[in-house]
């Protein structure tokens, strides 16, 4: 660790030997030139402890959170419930109306929060649409037409597509800009001033530049992609602000949404099938820590984030890097998760 990494403060109800032996791993991922910068933050009761590590000179750097994005635009979906707006069980095509042909009439709203949906992770045209910069607008209406994988509520299949179908119901019924809905609705009044839906009208330079192994025109430091505000992967945000939306959830109640609604989406909604989900939460199966417990429930990103709460111990966990995590899974995000796991 260097001496510009940032030390936040350190409260004696987090064991300081596993907080400290997660920072020193990262410091060296970062010392050998492997990461160029993370962010961790990790939260017990109210006990916080922060690290910023390498280009990130201080614990609100901003990085691109990937699929963390997820659970913020089910957020938004699930509060549109509370306001009896919409509801978990009605189709997609009530909403969606070119959303229709074959079994589609049955894909109801809860299937595309719980990954169920029977919608692909990404579009088969996925590349082309990125390389010619094509706008939102056009994911959805492809996805309206590309053939569904399996029947709805058959099995669960990622799928970062019915997370986009979820927030073009929230645009529909508001009909206002999906990155407004959420700046104004859900992360004001979490006090999440660091987050936005795309880049929130900041330059590319003052976020964290993932480390691409190719740059191009549409890759995830591009000005395209910083600025589609994709629902699905597109939200920019820093480890505190992360770790205050888990927050939101633990215990339930302290947020925008009813306790009811936020109780439901870190429950189990994909009973008898696996992995399990909640709604826009993924439930442990292993990735949260090695010592959390069967109640934990987070998100990772594929730019090189992850974070989880476990509410048996009252623990958050947010770490944010800049290494894709395909490489920083096993090297230093899961690693580091399990190190904390261990604090409490």
């Amino acid at each position: 660790m260097t001496r510009r990494d940032w030390i936040g403060q350190l409260m004696l109800s987090l064991r300081p030997d596993r907080l400290d032996d997660a920072a020193r791993a990262i410091g060296e991922r970062v010392a050998s030139g492997y990461l160029e910068a993370a962010v961790l933050a990790v939260r017990g009761g109210k006990s916080e402890y922060v690290r910023a590590f390498g280009k990130a000179r201080t614990p609100r750097a901003v990085f691109l959170l990937a699929s963390i994005t997820k659970p913020m635009t089910a957020a938004g979906v699930m509060l549109l419930a509370d306001r009896r707006e919409l509801s978990l069980d009605d189709p997609v095509s009530r909403f969606i109306p070119e959303f229709r042909g074959g079994v589609r009439p049955r894909v109801l709203i809860r299937h595309l929060l719980t990954h169920t949906s029977g919608l692909p992770d990404m579009l088969p045209e996925n590349v082309e649409l990125r390389r010619r910069h094509a706008p939102l607008q056009e994911f959805v209406d492809r996805t309206c037409r590309t053939p569904l994988l399996f029947a709805p509520g058959a099995e669960v299949r990622y799928q970062s597509m019915g997370i986009l179908l979820a927030a073009e119901i929230v645009q529909r019924i508001t009909r206002r800009p999906f990155a407004d809905y959420l700046k104004d609705s859900v992360f004001a009044p979490l006090g999440l001033n660091d987050t936005s839906l795309g880049l929130g009208g900041r330059a590319i330079a003052d976020v964290m530049h993932c480390q691409v192994d190719e740059v191009n025109a549409w890759d995830w430091n591009s000005p395209y992609w910083r600025n589609l505000a994709a629902p699905w992967g597109g939200a920019h945000s820093t480890a505190g602000d992360v770790i205050r939306f888990l927050g939101s959830f633990g215990p339930p109640g302290t947020g925008p949404l009813r306790p009811a609604t936020a109780q439901a989406m870190i429950s189990e909604q994909t009973h008898g099938l696996r992995p399990r989900w909640g709604l826009g939460w993924a439930l442990n199966e292993g990735r949260f820590g090695r010592a959390s417990s069967s109640a934990a429930f987070g998100h990772g990103g594929s730019t090189g984030t992850l974070c989880w709460r476990d509410p048996a111990k009252d623990l958050s966990f947010a770490l944010l890097t800049t290494k894709p995590a395909e490489h920083s899974n096993p090297t230093v995000l899961y690693p580091a998760a399990d190190r904390v796991s261990e604090a409490v």
